[in-house]
């Protein structure tokens, strides 16, 4: 038998133009699924505050469990597609992710939605990496630039229209349909894979570091933990944020030991000592702390303070996304014609400027400029995010590019889970501090309230001590909101020094596209 008889012929040329449309769809379903579910939730959370009877600090776990699990399972994903199939994961993941999405919907109490979120997280974490995969897959080489373009569009669409949906979803409706809504799309998706997507065919099973992804995981649950239960169990005078503590410091600890003398550890050492591939992992990890924690903090600011319905708010925050994806298209036609660096010092600036302009905010500021500030906000991160894919790798061996992304990609989920759970720990501690120290001045022996123009706040009577008591939580929540803001902006700074630790790129590197989501999606 000759050898072109054995070769097998690619999936591409196995299917038809229409059946290639279908599956497209399908998966570009599944896609907007997974990036929608990673903003849909934020403008709910005051409303699923009231009915899960959660506190501000713990409704946030409705968002760092989420990312957590996804940060966790992604990198077996490679692994569970080359042993059991891209299809039959791509069809449990969306499967699971559906049905999980749906006990999100009528979950009782803050415990449950935690639980759910986690697994819907397990379950999408799979959803963007194989999408990307497939489509590639079923497009000929010369179709697969106008494939990704496509399905760029759907990672960058899902964040923009997020806030947007989640606000008339629950304005309309309520909070519940936020992941009700995964359900048709979810089922029309895995309807469409089932009948019409094929099997690659046989695929050699790498090997899999089993300790250290299960090292990582420990580690990972142990430190959000004690993020996430901190603020209500009294940070470290608490015996189980101080056990919890210790795991995650014991986990990394081993974590990196395994790493050091294993042959084939999780993520091999060799992106760790070209200088362009750390530093771009450090700033990823900066830049993760302000992407979600900045979002989840707007939009109890806007409903709470600022007066905003859910529906207004999250057409106030839809512009962030406008402006990454303008500065992607701009970063995109500049190319390396002006030095990488450069454009993302510009990105840098104007995101620190963004996070400093709105530590300056007020309740009564104006929509116009809330407007400004977040567009501003979308293009620093958009100037940072494109360029940072393309110096990362200019120096790194082209067999560590899929290493290299998959722990861009866990840095920047561990950044977003930290900053979330760091930010909203702040809001309340500084809250109640600041809470403390107005009311210090607030004594019947005070000359301001014996006028008559003051005497309904007047702190002697019951009327007057509880609208004074109202005026001094607002007051203080002000000014947390804009400590946490502040902390976003500090974090955001040594980004620019991260720069000169990177070498500008002579040419742009000829990564593989299927690697490219790891540091999108």
């Amino acid at each position: 038998m000759s050898a072109a008889a054995t070769t097998p012929i690619p999936l591409h040329d196995r299917i038809t133009p229409g059946i290639r449309t279908i599956i497209t769809i399908c998966v570009m379903l599944a896609t907007l699924m997974q990036a929608l579910d990673s903003t849909i939730a934020n403008v709910a959370l005051p409303y699923m505050q009231g009915t899960l009877s959660a506190n501000s600090d713990q409704i946030n776990w409705v968002l760092t469990s989420y990312v957590v699990a996804a940060a966790i399972m992604t990198a077996p994903v490679g692994w569970l597609s080359a042993r059991f199939g891209a299809k039959n994961v791509l069809l449990v993941s969306l499967v699971g992710f559906t049905v999980t999405s749906m006990l999100c919907g009528i979950a009782g109490s803050i415990g449950e939605m935690v639980i759910f979120r986690f697994l819907q997280g397990v379950f999408g974490a799979a959803l963007v990496p194989l999408s990307q995969s497939t489509l590639l897959n079923i497009y000929p080489l010369e179709q697969r630039g106008p494939a990704m373009s496509i399905w760029g569009m759907g990672v960058m669409l899902g964040p923009i229209l997020g806030p947007t949906l989640g606000g008339y979803l629950t304005d309309f409706y309520n909070w519940r349909y936020v992941f009700f809504v995964n359900l048709p799309f979810g089922i029309a998706a895995t309807l469409g894979l089932i009948f019409f997507m094929k099997d690659e065919g046989e695929r050699k099973v790498p090997g899999f570091d089993w300790t250290g992804f299960a090292i990582l995981a420990i580690a990972l649950a142990g430190l959000q933990l004690a993020l996430d239960r901190g603020e209500t169990k009294d940070w470290f005078g608490s015996d189980e944020i101080i056990a919890e503590a210790l795991l995650a410091g014991l986990g990394f600890y081993l974590f990196t030991v395994h790493m050091l003398t294993s042959k084939k550890p999780l993520l091999p050492k060799g992106i760790f000592t070209d200088r362009n591939m750390l530093s771009a992992i450090l700033m990823m990890f900066l830049v993760g702390l302000v992407l979600l924690s900045s979002s989840a903090l707007l939009a109890p600011y806007l409903q709470k303070l600022s007066g905003y319905s859910v529906r207004a708010a999250g057409l106030e925050m839809a512009p962030r996304g406008f402006g990454t994806m303008a500065a992607m298209l701009i970063c995109g036609r500049i190319g390396t014609k002006i030095d990488v660096r450069l454009q993302m010092l510009v990105g840098i600036v104007l995101l620190v400027l963004s996070l400093y302009w709105m530590t300056l905010w007020t309740p009564d500021v104006s929509s116009a400029w809330i407007l400004t500030v977040i567009v501003v906000q979308g293009a620093g991160i958009g100037l940072v995010f494109m360029p940072l894919q393309l110096i990362a790798f200019a120096t790194l061996s082209p067999t560590l590019r899929g290493d290299g992304a998959a722990a861009m990609s866990l840095t920047r989920n561990i950044g977003m889970a930290i900053g979330t759970s760091v930010t909203a720990a702040i809001v309340t501690q500084m809250s109640q501090y600041e809470h403390a120290v107005l009311s210090y001045f607030v004594t019947p022996f005070a000359h301001v309230f014996t006028s008559s123009a003051m005497a309904s706040i007047d702190p002697t009577t019951a009327e007057g001590a509880q609208r004074m008591s109202a005026m001094i939580d607002r007051q203080a929540s002000i000014i947390g909101y804009g400590d946490a803001f502040k902390a976003l902006m500090l974090s955001s700074v040594p980004c620019v020094f991260l720069l000169f630790l990177m070498r500008k790129p002579k040419v742009q590197p000829k990564a593989d596209p299927s690697e490219a989501h790891v540091a999108m999606d």
